[in-house]
């Protein structure tokens, strides 16, 4: 079941039924309410019209025979005294039920006895059980509810109309009505009630036409939802599902350069693509720098170690002529290479400057300056003297050090450390008096064994990653580290870090 309903087609498509369901099944109820309540009020319209008519034409003293709506087939009318004893209903009316004294039967007026009152057959009492004097049924509405019928005056009809549902008996045929009661008081004949009766064939009739056409629409409707929810799914989720398999297909062939299809779209899924694109992008950036990396390394240690074999291999035939400064000289070169990188390889891990660890770029500064006769650091005091920044000691005294090696190898006499503060920011810049760095190499010295021409024929021992590795720790530390021209045509390396 969970492998079922586990793609998000399924789920989708079973969610959209499921809320489309709930919203039809409380817009459905409120149709139908709102249908037997407004066919209800009709009911009851009718109803009390037809009761109030009776009701003033007795006000009036129209005698019981001379009523005029007890002959409407449509309608149906009781009229009760006092005691609940019925005195005037419709013609063939057998019985009410839940509404009004229920009458046994319908009487036809023999005109054995002028004062018998209609519907009571001669000498039956209207106090024996199955007579006319019933009393109400206790139908729902209120029709029995007690009311102010003694502050009638005669001939006044009752402000009150009061409502309730019942069934009643006309010529064999029983039926639901919804009755209406109105009090009157008949100038002669004292107190009377008038039931009036309407018709809810038309409202049960409506209820279950409109309760049969949902219970077939609403199927149908359903199903429509869920079919067109799982094609607009699968339209919609094919883009994703060719990424995947795209995806797949790289990652099994470990083809870096391959691309996903991007939809010609601007939603979701096609920003996903995107995304993608560029992720496989930076990758493929990552690991074919890593691959020039390795191989550069892999050149660059080839020539120490080679040059270090020979010397040695030639000791070992000719004592003699063994180059000790020169097999120093070679291992102290490997061992540089070394460190420089396996700096690199912890930066490209990710490594940073420890948290809260603070340095004074102008002490680090005259440190690192020590022992270079040909270096001199100006510190601007005062106000503007620059302050402390966050990092790692280590790290930044590595970039100091990069970079007083490579402006001695390019000065000719010189070379000048200024640390300042600019805003929120140390400056620490190195210049030299040497010829400077063309414009169109101003980047690329800062990649990982890149060396000048004039670099390569003055180099001693630098294998390019001096610079590579004094950027790369700069941006650890939020900062940036540029080159430009001096006044003087010298190269400018401008350091710049977050105050704390």
């Amino acid at each position: 079941m969970r492998r079922r309903f586990g793609s998000v087609r399924a789920r989708a498509t079973l969610g959209a039924t499921f809320v489309v369901a709930v919203a039809l099944l409380a817009a459905g109820t409120a149709v139908l309410l709102s249908l037997r309540s407004s066919l209800t009020g009709q009911a009851d319209g009718q109803a009390e019209r037809s009761a109030r008519t009776v009701a003033a034409q007795l006000a009036l003293g129209t005698p019981y025979d001379k009523l005029s709506s007890l002959d409407d087939d449509e309608r149906v009318v009781q009229v009760v005294d006092a005691s609940g004893v019925q005195v005037a209903a419709t013609e063939d009316l057998e019985r009410i039920s839940g509404a009004g004294p229920s009458v046994p039967r319908a009487q036809e007026d023999t005109g054995d006895d002028p004062s018998q009152e209609p519907g009571q057959d001669a000498g039956e009492d209207p106090g024996e059980d199955g007579g006319v004097a019933g009393g109400v049924a206790g139908a729902s509405g209120g029709l029995d509810d007690d009311s102010d019928k003694d502050a009638l005056e005669p001939g006044e009809i009752g402000d009150e109309t009061r409502f309730g549902d019942g069934s009643a008996t006309v010529d064999g045929d029983t039926a639901d009505y919804r009755f209406a009661a109105v009090d009157v008081r008949d100038p002669k004949k004292g107190l009377l009630t008038v039931y009036a009766g309407a018709s809810l064939a038309a409202e049960r009739s409506a209820v279950r036409t409109a309760l049969t056409v949902m219970l077939i629409g609403f199927p149908l409707l359903l199903a429509v939802v869920a079919g067109v929810t799982w094609l607009v799914t699968r339209r919609a989720l094919r883009p994703v599902e060719d990424i995947r398999r795209e995806m797949a297909v790289i990652t099994a062939a470990a083809e870096l350069t391959r691309r996903v299809p991007e939809p010609d779209t601007h939603d979701e899924v096609a920003r996903l693509a995107r995304t993608t694109n560029e992720t496989l992008a930076a990758l493929e950036t990552s690991v074919e720098r890593q691959r020039r990396f390795v191989a550069d390394a892999s050149h660059e240690l080839r020539s120490p170690i080679a040059s270090l074999r020979t010397q040695l291999e030639v000791g070992v035939a000719h004592p003699g002529l063994l180059d000790v400064p020169g097999a120093v000289e070679d291992t102290v070169r490997l061992q540089r290479l070394a460190a420089d990188l396996l700096l690199l390889a912890r930066l490209d891990a990710g490594e940073g400057p420890v948290a809260g660890a603070r340095v004074d770029p102008a002490a680090l500064a005259r440190e690192e300056a020590a022992g270079r006769p040909e270096v001199t650091v100006v510190v601007e005091p005062g106000e503007q003297a620059p302050g402390e920044v966050a990092g790692s000691r280590g790290q930044l005294g590595r970039v100091l050090a990069n970079l007083l090696d490579n402006a001695h190898r390019h000065a000719r006499s010189a070379v000048t450390v200024t640390v300042r503060r600019a805003g929120g920011q140390v400056v620490v810049e190195v210049a030299d008096d040497g010829d400077g760095v063309p414009e169109a190499d101003r980047e690329r010295i800062f990649e990982r064994f890149v060396r000048l021409d004039d670099a390569r024929g003055r180099d001693d021992g630098g294998a390019g990653l001096g610079l590579a590795i004094a950027r790369d720790v700069a941006v650890r530390h939020g900062g940036t580290l540029t080159v430009r021209r001096t006044p003087t045509g010298g190269a400018l390396f401008e350091l710049r870090l977050p105050t704390v």
